[in-house]
């Protein structure tokens, strides 16, 4: 990457009804990294990756990725994990997986078998069949199988038990290349802290901070999550 910016946000406002759910967004980010999107419910991080995958219109401002404005092109290199399970409960895991495959040039089907396999994981199970936590793991692998520039992760531990939630971090650390980035967006800070390289606060619809995980820490003297915990007295 000519060091463009990978995602860069300008001057983004976003109204639903007349009331503000982000204010004036201004961010970039470079690839190569893991980044948290740290806020509390119901601060604005689903609107703000709803924005960034084409899925609302933003009110005022743009965002462009890999330099370009969101739209077909950008999609295609962008792999998103919503925060609810969007697939087809009937399906056997091994359809979603060729569903995949036909839907996306940058899916790659034995990566996904592989991983699924080390979860011990039936491709031929349906995922009606599947607790949320397995259904979750299924539609992370898939995220994770795409060759994309930034992955985006709403929530992604949400459902799963401490043990898988280290599984999911280092299949998200080992399964995405060096010019890509990973946004993940959560509230369980603790959980994901040793994977961050940086972070970014939203609270309230504003960014209040983005930084470099390290130097944040060095600086502050505190975890990201207590640093968080002070900054938001939750």
């Amino acid at each position: 990457m000519n060091n463009m910016e990978l995602l860069e946000i300008k001057n983004l406002r976003k109204t639903f009804d007349g009331k503000e759910i982000l204010k004036d967004i201004n961010l970039s980010i470079t690839g190569g990294k893991i980044i948290g999107l740290l806020g509390k419910n119901g601060a604005g991080k689903t609107t703000l990756i709803k924005l960034i995958n084409d899925l609302l219109t933003p009110t005022d401002g743009e965002i462009l990725i890999n330099g370009k404005k969101i739209g077909v092109q950008t999609k295609k290199v962008v792999s998103y994990l919503p925060e609810r399970t969007y697939l087809n409960k009937q399906m056997r895991v091994s359809e979603v997986i060729d569903y995949f495959s036909d839907f996306y040039d940058n899916f790659n089907a034995d990566k996904a078998k592989r991983i699924l396999e080390d979860l011990d994981l039936d491709t031929d199970s349906r995922l009606s069949k599947m607790s949320k936590g397995m259904q979750e793991k299924v539609q992370l692998v898939l995220v994770m199988s795409r060759s994309a520039d930034l992955y985006i992760l709403d929530e992604p531990l949400g459902g799963v038990d401490p043990a898988t939630r280290d599984y999911i971090l280092d299949t998200i650390l080992s399964n995405f290349n060096e010019n890509a980035s990973v946004i993940i967006s959560t509230h369980l800070i603790s959980d994901i802290e040793r994977i961050l390289d940086e972070v970014i606060f939203i609270d309230k619809g504003r960014i209040i901070l983005q930084s470099d995980a390290d130097k944040l820490r060095k600086s502050e003297n505190a975890s990201i999550d207590e640093i968080f915990r002070r900054m938001f007295r939750c």
